[in-house]
């Protein structure tokens, strides 16, 4: 694999069996994502990008089909190897937040470290308190979700998603549950960190301009990409 590939995904086909019946939603799909590049999927609901990103990160296994991380074959991993290798190398930002309830904002944006068994806990403060602020939270570090705005949960999550240093943050509808302003905010702040940190991005959108911003623009239908826009 190419050294400047961060992901590699050969051939993916996944199928869910409901009773007699097999569905398939992935048909043999391939795609690069190479270090610093902002890819997008766009397609109808339904048409599989959920399903591919999280065989891309690990969440989920293919049918048939190869996935390397960072020039590691990931797909074949145990549970405990894929959750390692996630931790290391990739950031996750959903549409709905998933923040922990009972935790702090700065406690959320300091769990993926504090997994590691090396995590030194000044340094891993240091980190989140410097990324809650560079999404303009330093004055919310003791709140909550719940005391939280939508959009603010939101720029958490993406704090959370990018403490660990990812070479690769994969997003599903990351603007999708936002109002545009706030969407707009989301947005200029996921260009603006992914320039700062070298970081490769792919994103799962409806939002045409998110979409259209990226490097590389994959649409798909059916499981399968119809057109492909560089």
């Amino acid at each position: 694999m190419n050294s400047n590939v961060v992901l590699e995904a050969k051939d993916i086909y996944k199928s869910f069996t409901d009773g007699k019946s097999t569905v398939d939603v992935i048909k043999g799909l391939s795609l690069q994502v190479h270090q610093g590049e902002f890819v997008s999927i766009v397609g109808s609901s339904g048409s599989g990008k959920s399903t591919l990103l999280h065989i891309l990160g690990g969440l989920d296994r293919p049918s048939q089909g190869i996935v390397n991380l960072n020039g590691q074959r990931f797909d074949s991993l145990g549970e405990a190897e894929r959750g390692f290798l996630r931790n290391q190398n990739l950031g996750f930002v959903y549409q709905f937040h998933h923040l922990l309830p009972e935790f702090t904002a700065l406690e959320n944006v300091a769990m993926p470290l504090m997994l590691r068994k090396d995590a030194e806990f000044k340094k891993v403060k240091e980190r989140a308190e410097y990324l809650l602020n560079r999404v303009g939270l330093s004055h919310r570090l003791t709140h909550k979700p719940g005391e939280l705005s939508g959009g603010e949960r939101q720029r958490v999550a993406l704090a959370r998603a990018l403490v660990t240093q990812p070479k690769l943050m994969l997003a599903d509808e990351p603007t999708g549950n936002l109002d545009r302003k706030t969407a707009m905010t989301i947005f200029e702040l996921l260009r603006d960190l992914r320039h700062e940190l070298n970081m490769a991005m792919l994103i799962v959108t409806h939002d045409e301009q998110l979409a259209k911003s990226a490097d590389k623009v994959l649409h798909m239908q059916d499981g399968v990409w119809v057109t492909e826009k560089t």
